[in-house]
């Protein structure tokens, strides 16, 4: 999925978690406790989901390996479905975690600390690089429009119950619609914003009976991941 332009996997990166750190950096220990788009995770346990992220990021961009690569940043997306034991027990895990801290500034810091270390990371990273993540080989250009796209969806999950905060980055939207139409193989009405099909794409939002009409026999394959 990458291109030619070997800077612009960091330059989407930087974009998506630029504007996921300057939600989260406005956010106090209220505001933590608010819902999100994520089924009973809070925003501290959302963020704590996001560092996680982060960390692997850092530790993948790290490791690099022979093995041939058997992902990219579309097919990577094909192992996550919705709704299965390991989302739940990977939701427990989270929401056990992210509230063992007592103060969510504690959380904040090391997430923008964190995320600030993996773009960096990206930007050091050459793109051809092969490397290992969940049990899989990717380019390392390939694994970071997965973080991305991932930041870009939980960045529209983080801000359902906050409606004044940072809107998710162009450049990671038009990676999760890239991506979306890749897992499709295809692309939908040019209508859908880029921020309603990653609800759609995602199972975070149900298409409507004139949208099922409108893809045809192509929707009965949503939630194209979750």
């Amino acid at each position: 999925m990458t291109t030619g332009d070997t800077a612009a996997p960091a330059r989407t990166l930087s974009a998506a978690y630029g504007a996921a750190s300057a939600v989260v950096a406005g956010l106090g220990d209220e505001e933590s406790w608010r819902p999100t788009g994520c089924t009973g995770w809070a925003v501290r346990d959302l963020v704590f989901h996001c560092l996680g992220d982060a960390q692997r990021a850092l530790v993948a961009l790290h490791t690099p390996t022979d093995g041939p690569v058997d992902r990219d940043a579309v097919t990577y997306w094909r192992d996550w479905r919705p709704d299965t034991a390991g989302a739940a027990n990977g939701r427990r895990w989270a929401r056990v975690n992210g509230s063992m801290f007592l103060d969510f500034g504690q959380l904040k810091e090391l997430y923008l600390e964190t995320l600030a270390a993996t773009v960096r990371a990206a930007r050091e990273a050459r793109p051809e690089r092969r490397v290992a993540t969940q049990g899989h080989v990717l380019t390392a250009g390939d694994l970071i429009i997965t973080l991305a796209v991932e930041a870009t969806v939980h960045h529209l999950d983080l801000t359902v119950g906050l409606p004044h905060a940072p809107e998710p980055s162009p450049e990671g939207l038009a990676a999760v619609r890239a991506t979306l139409d890749g897992l499709l193989g295809g692309s939908v009405p040019p209508e859908w914003s880029d921020a309603h099909y990653a609800r759609v794409g995602t199972g975070r939002a149900a298409l409507t009976g004139a949208e099922r009409a409108a893809l045809g026999p192509s929707a009965d394959r949503f939630p194209l991941f979750g």
